[in-house]
């Protein structure tokens, strides 16, 4: 990054040099801007984590700020105010995505659901995901895989419990939300598969590509930069990878439909293709497209919350007790925490609220594009303008969640009727309006029953950093689209089956 930022700021102090600038005589209102550079405008003030570059331009700009990347005018919304009247009073005009090198070739020109184009094709797409996987009676239908997924991972750290072992509970953390996925939309886990073993690593450079900014994308002339530092080569063999592996998948159901009783995703996609029911067409490339999004959607989301979840409770060890004290106090059996005892844990709900705060999965969520003209809060915005909405900024808004907005505090949410649906604009983690994560179910009942069952039968420890680094290494920020942990969580699970979990006692969950 250090080297392609130098050499973006010698290409334009060359072209501050050469170039003749030009002026224009259209007075338009545009929103604050920091002063930029010839030729690349304000991509030399991206850093490795745009989310925290934009907010602390925005706290000097203000919450809508106009960026340019090269030629690319770019639209930063930071507070709650501005991001409705984006993704609600002029949501259908920001409902586009962009066109960036990543989406072309790792999402065949965004032909998937989370980068197509708004329109008839993409309803279509997410209507077909919506019926047939994440709506909430199809939800329901996969409690059964949610509880024997929970418990492989249960059983792994008793052992690691009974032997006094750490465990990499991220590592167990993300091959569970896998083999989750694998078998509710594929019929059978994959990760296990020689062909499979650094499936995860491959989902995590998608991530990594998809919220990488290439200077071609901005700047056409200078698009041998990305392939000097060999961003176009990654992204070639990352898609390359997946196509192979979904391809695979795909004609197996092929070969298999004859011989199945019931049908996964998988079938009924080649289903409609077959039948063209939907009065669609829908190919195979599309077929893997969606396979890779739901992969992407699901095992993220649910990965980097838990993840998240996990490392905040050890350290707060004050939440971790009162969350441990309401499971009990709830759940009527020892050894599984069900979905249905789970539904009354207010604690619970607040701590994840909590967390999906303070690091939402996506903190920048998907870029969008303005399809025309218009005028928010006073200011021009052209057609074109790329759109990003920094909920990670808006989520630690001092003027909307206070002073110690940076602070993590389930209890702040016991109060509130606040919603992750979209329609609280001070709490976005999923989105709002028509591009909203249609995912939001699938995600969070897992999400709720693992986090419930992880803290229920076991305490946790880390083992404290040297120099005292623990929030360097603990709250360390990967890059991409979707921010996860950066390093691995090495924990000490400690069971809790001798605990005494007959106890009525009502608990104070209002902090």
């Amino acid at each position: 990054m250090y080297m392609i930022t130098i050499s973006l700021c010698f290409t334009s102090f060359l072209a501050f040099l050469f170039l003749k600038r030009t002026t224009t005589t259209t007075k338009l209102n545009q929103p604050p801007s920091p002063w930029r550079l010839p030729v690349i405008g304000n991509l030399h003030q991206v850093s490795l984590h745009p989310h925290r570059a934009f907010r602390s331009l925005s706290l000097r700009y203000g919450p809508l700020m106009l960026l340019h990347f090269g030629r690319v005018p770019t639209l930063v919304v930071s507070s709650a105010d501005a991001a409705h009247d984006v993704l609600k009073t002029h949501d259908l005009k920001f409902a586009n995505r962009p066109k960036t090198k990543a989406v072309d070739i790792i999402m065949n020109g965004g032909r998937d659901i989370a980068f197509s184009s708004y329109g008839e094709y993409w309803r279509q797409m997410k209507s077909l995901c919506t019926i047939h996987l994440l709506g909430k009676r199809m939800v329901k239908s996969f409690e059964k895989v949610r509880e024997e997924e929970i418990k492989i991972v249960i059983e792994k750290l008793e052992k690691a419990s009974s032997s006094s072992l750490p465990v990499n509970l991220s590592r167990l953390l993300l091959n569970m939300s896998n083999d989750v996925i694998c078998r509710v939309a594929m019929g059978r886990k994959y990760s296990r598969e020689e062909n499979t073993s650094n499936f995860e690593n491959q989902l995590r450079k998608v991530m990594e590509l998809l919220g990488s900014f290439p200077v071609g994308d901005y700047i056409p002339g200078l698009a041998w930069i990305d392939k000097l530092r060999g961003l176009d080569r990654k992204m070639e063999e990352v898609s390359k990878t997946f196509v192979e592996f979904l391809e695979r998948v795909v004609q197996e159901h092929v070969d298999e439909v004859e011989n199945k009783e019931t049908l996964d995703f998988v079938d009924i996609l080649l289903q409609i293709q077959r039948e063209k029911t939907n009065g669609f067409e829908l190919d195979r490339s599309d077929i893997r497209l969606i396979i890779l999004d739901i992969f992407l959607g699901g095992t993220t989301t649910f990965f980097t919350a838990i993840d998240w979840a996990m490392i905040l409770l050890i350290r707060h060890p004050e939440s971790m007790k009162k969350l441990q004290e309401e499971i009990r106090m709830y759940s009527r059996h020892k050894l599984y925490v069900s979905e249905e005892e789970v539904e009354d844990m207010k604690y619970l709900k607040a701590v994840i609220k909590e967390v999906l705060r303070l690091h939402p999965p996506g903190p920048l969520l998907i870029p969008r594009e303005l399809s025309e003209d218009i005028k928010l809060k006073g200011y021009d915005i052209a057609a074109g303008t790329m759109v990003f909405i920094n909920a990670w900024a808006i989520h630690r808004d001092t003027e909307e969640w206070g002073q110690d907005a940076e602070d993590f505090k389930p209890e702040r949410h016991l109060d509130l009727s606040l919603d992750f649906r979209g329609q609280d604009f001070k709490f976005i983690p999923f989105g709002s309006g028509r591009r909203l994560c249609p995912a939001i179910d699938f995600a969070i009942t897992l999400i709720e029953v693992a986090l419930a069952n992880f803290v229920h039968r076991f305490n946790w420890r880390v083992e404290n950093r040297p120099l005292g680094d623990d929030d360097e290494y603990y709250l360390a920020e990967t890059t991409g689209i979707e921010v996860c942990r950066k390093y691995p969580l090495i924990a000490f699970p400690t069971s809790n089956l001798s605990t005494n979990y007959g106890t009525t006692t009502k608990i104070n969950v209002s902090g």
